[in-house]
């Protein structure tokens, strides 16, 4: 009779059945020494698709598991840099590997507040938001053995970290000698990111295991064909977007912005590869003011998730004695928005502006009873990346129209980082002349299910 290995799970079912979960065929041999490390903080970064967070979210399943097997009673505490982000991420790989471990008959979940509850023992998986760092440190759980900082790179800095891990280790179980601190990331592409600094201080620290893994790492063939595909796509068509995306390196952001290479000009949209054709239209407005443009990009998406730049509408008030008012440029947006549903006859399902313009918004809205959709903003450097990820899979085309190349290409040819903040935490762009820019970033990061941005 074989023996079970230290890291195996042993599961009997409500028929006092018992099955041997082999976590060797779960776990990467990569990961071995993650699992097995004795270091109370781990840190585990690299590139997407690498299963990082699987492997945590079973450890800490398994861990809950040898304490209610013990009858203890165990919390670990799951944290997101904001709440909204919980349930379709930690709350989802946490229910993933209770399934997985075949675990599920012994919890239950609550969704209001977000719980997985150990139904024999009261032990539990609590879901945080790190938006709320007073929150965080005036925590009430008790019996914690585990903490999970999953996408740590998203929160606002390491004193979110330092804010909330004395009252967690301070809430520490009986039953085990530490508190074990989970972070998980995926770095970001600028080396003056502050986590990317805060991980290079903790490199010497003995009570932090670092870990970097890729989707190469994969031994066991999780990784599907058509995964493996899309990388490659990534990989062909912008390497160096290939290095930070999946293989977790710091690339750096260079002075431009975009490869403009990855511009695809098409004459007419029988051109698409592969048959392709548009199903949908999407409108995306950046107003401007007194003394900057308002621009209006009308796009086609397609069935293979591309995007198309069908025309763009371009006001500027420089240089003009008499600028129009929201009033004027309503009706001027509204005949351009009409002339593209007449020439491209496909539904229009998004008309997409910032939240944070007002007058225009309202202004359209008294005339045609039409309400736009509000962009939830990102930091600069993410809405970037978006863009970034669609131009790195080969997606983004446009028609050589007038208004397309007077305005759109140069806007992107000339779209800079600002230098003096290359070497910072925040790097900034250069705000001249970056108006389609942002109206292209507000699409893209309203799209991102219909793109297959991969994030």
């Amino acid at each position: 009779m074989k023996h079970k290995q230290e890291s195996d799970i042993v599961v009997d079912d409500m028929h006092r059945q018992t099955t041997v979960i082999k976590t060797s065929e779960l776990i990467n041999p990569h990961f071995k020494a993650l699992w097995n490390t004795k270091c109370p903080y781990v840190i585990a970064e690299g590139g997407r698709g690498s299963f990082k967070s699987s492997v945590i979210s079973l450890w800490l399943v398994m861990a809950l598991k040898r304490q209610t097997q013990e009858h203890h009673h165990a919390n670990i505490v799951c944290i997101r840099e904001n709440q909204a982000y919980l349930r379709d991420s930690v709350y989802e790989q946490i229910l993933w590997a209770i399934d997985m471990l075949h675990l599920t008959s012994e919890y239950r979940t609550y969704k209001s507040p977000l719980k997985i509850e150990h139904i024999k023992t009261g032990s539990a998986f609590y879901f945080y938001g790190a938006d709320d760092p007073q929150k965080l440190k005036s925590n009430k759980v008790s019996d914690i053995i585990g903490v999970w900082y999953e996408e740590a790179a998203n929160v606002k800095s390491a004193e979110v970290f330092d804010q909330a891990n004395p009252t967690f280790i301070r809430n520490k179980s009986p039953y085990v000698d530490d508190v074990k601190v989970f972070y998980s990331y995926n770095p970001p592409k600028n080396p003056y990111d502050w986590i990317n600094e805060w991980i290079e201080k903790k490199r010497n620290d003995k009570q932090y295991f670092i870990d970097h893994s890729t989707y190469l790492d994969d031994e066991l063939g999780f990784t599907t064909q058509q995964t493996l595909d899309l990388i490659n796509s990534y990989k062909e068509n912008d390497y160096d977007y290939y290095r930070y995306l999946y293989l977790g390196e710091a690339v750096g952001l260079g002075t431009s912005v975009y490869n403009m290479d990855l511009f695809k000009s098409v004459q007419n949209i029988g051109e698409l590869p592969d048959d392709d054709h548009i199903v949908m239209l999407r409108f995306s407005a950046d107003v401007g003011h007194s003394v900057s443009a308002t621009t209006v990009g009308c796009y086609g998406i397609t069935y293979k998730r591309r995007l198309v730049l069908l025309d763009t509408y371009y006001y500027s008030p420089e240089g003009k004695a008499h600028k129009l008012a929201p009033s004027e440029l309503a009706p001027q947006i509204h005949d351009f928005i009409q002339d593209m549903q007449h020439k491209y006859p496909w539904p229009t399902d998004m008309l997409i502006m910032d939240s944070a313009e007002q007058a225009l918004r309202n202004e359209y809205n008294r005339r045609y009873n039409v309400d736009w959709w509000n962009v939830r903003k990102l930091k600069k450097v993410d809405m970037i990346d978006r863009v970034q990820n669609v131009l790195a899979q080969g997606k983004l085309f446009y028609l050589p129209t007038e208004t397309n190349l007077n305005y759109f290409i140069p806007e992107h040819q000339k779209y800079q980082w600002d230098e003096k903040t290359l070497q910072s935490e925040k790097p900034e762009v250069v705000k001249v002349d970056d108006h389609t820019c942002d109206q292209l970033q507000y699409l893209v990061r309203s799209s991102e299910d219909e793109l297959g941005i991969n994030w």
